[in-house]
């Protein structure tokens, strides 16, 4: 892939483009998932925090905590509304069980605008038995409970309705206040609503990337254009 980029902490950058152009590769690349793909070649460099994530001294798990991935479409675990949340957290040491896990899928549930409608039922109703919306909420409560610095979605709307889609992505600006977040979309509305910066993807490469107005009003590239208009992809 010709891909180069930079991600600032707190904001929201949306990649689009074709399908197959390479926007999931280079998601996944961040948090090292490319990786576990058999047979798999990995070129250049990522650096997070001015580190090279791919040193020999960093191990990949530990490492991976520093992201939440939020897939396309929804995928709780066959557990309880509680463990969907308490594993990561339980996992990787971030709370205790007992009082102080307690408040951290609380405050994990909150985060993602689901506490309220979940609270009673925590122990007992497990996440693949909620509504479609709420399980992608869920989800991304699971994904915040390793504390992250970055949040991943692969297009986080794409297989729930519009009414589920409008409090996602109420919710992903209000996460942008604690998160860097990089979002997959083939929505070019959904990118226009609450992306800073998209990044246009075309066979395996960056081919533009700024400001979302600028994007969407003035593209610096002919593929971008089309793509927009609905000419390809």
């Amino acid at each position: 892939m010709d891909v180069s980029y930079d991600l600032y902490p707190n904001e929201i950058l949306a990649f689009i483009g074709p399908s197959g152009c390479g926007k999931t590769t280079a998601l996944k690349s961040l948090n090292r998932m490319l990786e576990l793909v058999p047979n798999v070649r990995i070129g250049g460099s990522i650096t997070m925090d001015g580190e090279d994530i791919y040193r020999t001294d960093i191990d990949p798990p530990e490492f991976r905590k520093l992201f939440g991935l939020v897939p396309q479409k929804p995928n709780p675990f066959a557990a309880t509304i509680y463990e969907n949340v308490a594993y990561g957290a339980r996992v990787h040491a971030i709370a205790s069980d007992g009082a102080e896990m307690d408040a951290h899928v609380e405050t994990c549930l909150r985060r993602a605008f689901l506490w309220d409608e979940v609270k009673d039922n925590l122990h007992v109703v497990e996440g693949v038995d909620l509504s479609g919306g709420q399980q992608q909420r869920l989800c991304i409560a699971r994904a915040l409970g390793t504390n992250p610095k970055v949040l991943l979605m692969d297009e986080p709307t794409g297989s729930i309705d519009p009414i589920a889609t409008k409090m996602v992505e109420k919710l992903i600006l209000d996460l942008q206040h604690a998160h860097a977040i990089v979002i997959v979309t083939h929505s070019m509305m959904e990118a226009a609503r609450i992306a800073d910066r998209v990044a246009m993807f075309y066979l395996g490469r960056l081919v533009e990337i700024g400001p979302t107005k600028q994007i969407f009003e003035h593209p610096a590239v002919l593929e971008t254009q089309n793509f927009i208009h609905g000419i390809v992809g």
